[in-house]
C-alpha cells in the first residue's frame, strides 16, 4: 500500500528541484525489479552503482550513458549449434534486461568493471569551476578596466 504525499509546500520553496519531486511523485523508475543494483556513496564526489548480472559475459552488456541517463542493457547471444544444454533446473535469469539511471548534473561515468557476476559502474560528478560557489563583495569600488591604448 502507498501513501500519496503532496509535494506541493516544497515545489514552492526550491528552484530547479522538478525531477526530484516528479521522481518521488511516480515512485521511481516503476516496478521492474530486474537485475537488482545497489547505488553506493563512495566519497562526496564519487558514487558506484552496482549491477548483479550472473550468467552475462562483458560483450553481452552495453552501458551507455547520454546527458543525465546512465543505461545499462544485456542480451545473451544465441547458443551456437551443438553448444545446447540440458538444464535439469534453470534458477540463474539469463533473460533480455534494461535499467535506466537518473543521473545528477556534472556525473559522468569513471568506469565500469566486471567480475563475479556483478558489474560495477564508478561515477565521479566534476563540477565545473565556473558553477561552484564564489563569494560576492558587498558594495565597495567597481573593478577599474584599464585601456592599454590610451596610454
Amino acid at each position: 500500500m502507498r501513501n500519496s504525499f503532496d509535494w506541493t509546500p516544497y515545489r514552492r520553496s526550491t528552484v530547479g528541484f522538478d525531477r526530484l519531486f516528479d521522481f518521488l511523485e511516480t515512485g521511481g523508475s516503476g516496478a521492474e525489479n530486474y537485475p537488482p543494483f545497489d547505488i553506493e556513496k563512495i566519497a562526496d564526489d564519487h558514487f558506484r552503482i552496482t549491477v548483479a548480472v550472473a550468467g552475462f559475459k562483458s560483450d553481452e552488456i552495453d552501458i551507455t550513458a547520454q546527458q543525465n541517463m546512465l543505461t545499462v542493457s544485456g542480451r545473451k547471444a544465441p547458443v551456437a549449434e551443438g553448444e545446447e544444454r540440458q538444464l535439469l533446473y534453470s534458477g540463474i535469469a539469463t533473460r533480455a534486461f534494461e535499467r535506466r539511471f537518473q543521473l545528477a548534473d556534472f556525473v559522468r561515468v569513471a568506469s565500469a568493471d566486471l567480475a563475479d557476476g556483478l558489474l560495477v559502474i564508478d561515477l565521479v560528478r566534476e563540477v565545473p569551476e565556473a558553477m561552484k560557489p564564489h563569494k560576492i563583495a558587498i558594495g565597495g569600488t567597481p573593478p577599474v578596466i584599464e585601456d592599454k591604448k590610451a596610454a
